[in-house]
């Protein structure tokens, strides 16, 4: 099972957009898909309530709502269907030192959103500097890598993050354009590849390196395979 975590101590980066976006993916490849919702808000799992009930299922759990309950430990809060073959973990803004440690200690990999503004790129240079610190993701052999979010790349603000980005020495994978196509999916519980609206093709191109990625670093093979 490939456990993903997407994390930015940053908040409203687009973290529960690329969750719940990949989690739609993931069901359109036939794979079986858990959403763990540790945010407080719960948007994923607001999300997740809306999803057509003709859609393929995605298994969630909000995590946050569970997190003081007597007798209900973080490992029974992490358990999903045996079956699972993805898990995707929506984590809080404001994530640092042991709680950090401890989304870390169940993944395998990580998922860094950034805007292209001067205050998240400061923001998530100290944050990736704890990541590497801190979480020691390199020594554990964890996958990490970083996406540009709700990105327009014609403007200075989006060159200043591209150029920050490549220095990082992390991946720098992809970049998502900003666009309402994912407020409209969002309104209907599905993701971005589960729209068949010919606007949406290049939004699907842009994750195209992303989910390739993933796959690289767990392969499997996708029994549904969407073109584009």
């Amino acid at each position: 099972m490939q456990k993903i975590l997407v994390i930015n101590s940053k908040g409203g980066c687009g973290k529960t957009t690329m969750a719940t976006n990949l989690a739609s993916y993931f069901v359109t490849q036939d794979l079986e898909t858990a959403l763990l919702d540790f945010d407080p808000q719960g948007s994923s799992i607001r999300w997740l309530s809306q999803r057509p009930k003709s859609g393929p299922p995605i298994y969630g759990v909000h995590v946050a709502s569970r997190k003081n309950n007597t007798g209900v430990t973080r490992s029974f809060q992490m358990r999903v269907p045996p079956e699972t073959e993805r898990m995707i973990i929506d984590a809080p803004a404001g994530v640092t030192g042991n709680e950090l440690i401890d989304l870390i200690r169940h993944v395998d990999t990580i998922l860094v959103p950034v805007l292209p503004s001067s205050i998240d790129i400061h923001a998530v240079t100290r944050f990736i500097e704890e990541l590497l610190v801190v979480g020691k993701v390199r020594q554990k052999g964890l996958n990490v890598a970083v996406i540009a979010n709700r990105a327009k790349k014609n403007t200075l603000t989006y060159k200043a993050l591209e150029r920050f980005l490549k220095t990082l020495k992390l991946p720098f994978i992809t970049t998502l354009r900003d666009t309402q196509n994912y407020v409209h999916a969002a309104e209907r519980g599905i993701g971005i590849f589960e729209m068949w609206d010919k606007r949406t093709d290049s939004d699907k191109q842009q994750w195209r390196p992303l989910t390739r990625w993933l796959e690289d670093v767990n392969p499997v093979k996708s029994k549904n395979k969407i073109a584009g």
